[in-house]
């Protein structure tokens, strides 16, 4: 059957009319009846209007959605303004212009721009939260912490930023602080390892294994802290105790070197132990200075002094003995040596007295010696003076008897110009002696002690000097005296007898020559003054070289006999007097 194109619904423009005018044309043909066709019409309209219901509904539901959306959008608005504490959109009302699509359409912008700010803040939080828990982390103690931190969504404001930026600052200043504590402790317990000869790596390790590692994360926390503190502090009072060990040992050392009169090249082997004998505990820095390796070569060196300070105490004694004695010796004061030195073996042999304690005794006799020497000087000089002028004096009086001194011989002319000097010192003994027997008593006067010279008494010495000088003028005035008194002889005998020579000069010559083959040069024992055994002649050489200086008679100072006073005048007579 052919098709019209009333039939074809898709050719041409298909409307309700269209398709109703079609229906009736069909139901005409057909021969609907009325009451059907009006039911079917009412169907076809009840059918519309169930289409149209469908259709408002569908509306009404799409027009909520779209509210409800936008009202979201406005919230999700709100709350991201409200988190971000943003004040730029607050141009949008809660109720704009324009339809539903239009509105959201103006707001899903905004919305996209705030949600990449809120990420960008939310990083942002991210990143100084985890910085602030890693370094409460570290101050804590807890240097493996690998949770992220949450962040809270409700308040990302600048503000809050600016909060946790202000706290992470401090947290850093105080990380930074510490750290500086820490590396200062390091430091400390370095240098102190260093003078103590230990191992730094393992002190510090015992503390934190951290703390081995300078390159990499270090602890700073507060159990690391107070560690590193008690571990300086246990070092610093390791040190003092062993810089205190230490120079106990070396000041033994000091005292056992000068005890024993230790050479300096023993010494300088020591130089690092003696060198911090007055240092402080700051002032020890050299590496090693206070290992215990060099305190226990201390300790053997001071033990194996002490073992060899018995068997050479006895030597060191001696010596400082020898010392005393050389003193008292050349200031003529008389010892005991030989008592002395079996004194001090007993004292050794005793172990009753310290050596130290013997030594510094010896010392101290040694320094009282030198005292005495310094106040005896002045008048020892004097002694020498005074035995210098009695030596010329009593060869002034051999080469006054000489009677061939002016004759051409060989050296005359010297024992001329040393007779003149003789004689001018001669002059002077006497207020020699009196200003020595002023200052021997006042020095014994000062010190309540006789001034002993090897053993005698100066001022009887000087006073028995005086006695026999008195005798000896009293024995030129008898002779004097017996010369005029011959002389006058002489001269009354002359007119009787004649003119001859006189007996009496060619006797005095015979006695004079037998005199002085006989002994003394003035005719007297040379040990009149001689108040000691010991001390029988004249000076003599020590065995060191030097002139013994004790004092022996002097020789002119003796009494003089009858036929020594007849030759001496007779001399006199044949030969002319000195100038």
């Amino acid at each position: 059957m052919a098709v019209t194109d009333a039939q074809n619904p898709l050719l041409g423009e298909t409307t309700c009319g269209t398709l109703l005018q079609k229906l009736q044309e069909i139901w005409d043909e057909v021969g609907e009846s009325d009451e059907e066709r009006d039911k079917m019409l009412i169907q076809i309209e009840q059918e519309c209007l169930d289409v149209y219901k469908k259709k408002v509904e569908q509306a009404v539901k799409s027009r909520a959605q779209l509210l409800e959306a936008l009202s979201d959008a406005r919230t999700e608005l709100a709350c991201l303004l409200s988190a971000l504490g943003e004040k730029c959109f607050a141009e949008f009302p809660e109720k704009a212009s324009g339809t539903i699509k239009e509105q959201l359409e103006a707001i899903a912008p905004v919305l996209e721009q705030l949600w990449e700010q809120k990420t960008e803040r939310v990083k942002e939080f991210s990143d100084v939260q985890t910085q602030i828990q890693k370094i409460c982390g570290e101050i804590a103690g807890n240097l493996n912490i690998n949770d992220i931190p949450a962040v809270d969504d409700a308040d990302l404001s600048l503000q809050k930023l600016n909060e946790y930026h202000a706290q992470l600052q401090e947290l850093q200043k105080e990380k930074s602080d510490r750290l500086h504590k820490v590396l200062e402790f390091v430091s400390s317990v370095h240098d102190l390892c260093a003078v103590l000869g230990m191992d730094f790596f393992s002190s510090v390790t015992d503390v934190h294994p951290s703390l081995n590692d300078l390159t990499g994360m270090q602890s700073i926390s507060n159990d690391t802290l107070a560690r590193l503190a008690k571990t300086v502090l246990a070092l610093k009072e390791e040190k003092k105790q062993r810089l205190h060990k230490l120079q106990e040992l070396a000041n033994q050392l000091m005292d056992l070197w000068n005890l024993m009169d230790a050479p300096m090249e023993e010494r300088k082997l020591f130089d690092h132990v003696t060198c911090n004998m007055l240092a402080s505990v700051d002032e020890v820095t050299v590496p090693r200075a206070l290992a215990l390796d060099l305190i226990e070569q201390a300790e053997a060196e001071v033990e194996r002094l002490d073992q060899l300070k018995t068997s050479r105490m006895k030597e060191i004694a001696f010596k400082k003995q020898a010392e005393l004695e050389e003193i008292y010796v050349h200031v003529h004061v008389e010892i005991a040596p030989d008592v002395a030195r079996d004194k001090i073996m007993a004292v050794i042999d005793s172990g009753n007295v310290e050596p130290a304690e013997l030594l510094a005794d010896m010392d101290n006799q040694i320094s009282r010696a030198k005292e005495e020497a310094i106040s005896r000087k002045e008048i020892l000089d004097k002694v020498e003076k005074w035995m210098l002028a009695c030596e010329e004096e009593s060869w002034l009086e051999d080469y006054n008897r000489d009677e061939n001194r002016y004759s051409a011989s060989r050296g005359a002319h010297l024992n001329l110009k040393r007779a003149e000097r003789a004689r001018i010192l001669v002059n002077k003994i006497p207020a020699l002696v009196d200003t020595l027997v002023a200052k021997t008593r006042a020095w014994e006067e000062d010190r309540g002690i006789q001034f002993a010279y090897d053993g005698v008494p100066l001022l009887a010495m000087l006073d028995e000097y005086a006695m026999l000088r008195q005798e000896r003028e009293e024995e030129k005035q008898r002779m004097r005296d017996q010369k005029k008194f011959h002389e006058q002889q002489s001269t009354e005998q002359e007119p009787i007898f004649g003119s001859r020579s006189s007996p009496a000069r060619q006797v005095g010559t015979k006695k004079a020559a037998g005199s002085r083959a006989n002994g003394g040069a003035n005719g007297t024992p040379s040990r009149r003054l001689s108040l000691n055994a010991h001390q029988n002649g004249s000076r003599s050489t020590t065995k060191d070289g030097r002139r013994d200086s004790r004092l022996s008679a002097p020789v002119n100072c003796v009494s003089m006999s009858k036929d020594d006073a007849t030759s001496h005048v007779s001399g006199a007579d044949t030969v002319p007097a000195s100038p």
